[in-house]
């Protein structure tokens, strides 16, 4: 992936993603915290416990939300993804050590794999199932035909990706408060941070 050396989209300065990359960010950063919860819901309680706990209806929209958020995330990664390659990023901060600006590269590789392929599990964990693929209120076509044992993969998958992607998320949200708050050094200025 390129860096960027001018300005792209109206952005007039380079240490800068460009502003649709940047309202991009804090847009699925929304939606995947939103997700968690959900999925976080989804998984203590499951389906029966959910019911029980806050009624049929508000768990027939905690599903429906849940999936509608990760077809949100699925198209606006793609986006995102092809805005990266296209547009680049601005150039590493310089007072960011080098093995540091490893581990965040490494880190937001893994954030954009697994926020492509965690949603696509869960649309064949749930194609597979048989039960309907929500985005608001359309049904979206099933990637696959029904099939339990596939179901029960993806799902597991999706489940291993949600707490994966939880921990670098807190990761990402720790290192970021401690450029921020802490050495206040300007490295948040890249997503829209003074």
């Amino acid at each position: 992936m390129q860096t960027l050396t001018t300005p792209a989209l109206g952005d007039t300065e380079v240490d800068r993603y460009a502003f649709v990359q940047r309202l991009l960010h804090w847009m699925i950063a929304l939606l995947v915290l939103g997700a968690l919860a959900g999925g976080a819901l989804l998984w203590y309680f499951g389906f029966q416990g959910l019911s029980e706990t806050f009624g049929q209806p508000l768990t027939g929209l905690i599903y429906k939300y849940h999936k509608t958020a990760g077809v949100l995330i699925l198209a606006l990664m793609a986006v995102r993804v092809a805005l990266r390659f296209t547009l680049g990023a601005p150039a590493q901060h310089a007072s960011i050590p080098e093995g540091q600006a490893r581990i965040a590269v490494i880190t937001h590789i893994a954030l954009y794999a697994m926020l492509v392929i965690m949603p696509i599990a869960g649309w064949v964990g749930t194609a597979a199932g048989g039960f309907p693929v929500e985005f608001f209120d359309a049904k979206l076509p099933g990637i696959v035909g029904k099939d339990k044992a596939l179901s029960e993969a993806a799902f597991r998958l999706h489940g291993i990706l949600g707490l994966a992607i939880g921990a670098l998320v807190i990761l990402h949200i720790g290192a970021a408060l401690r450029h921020w708050l802490v050495l206040k050094d300007g490295v948040m200025r890249r997503i829209g941070l003074p």
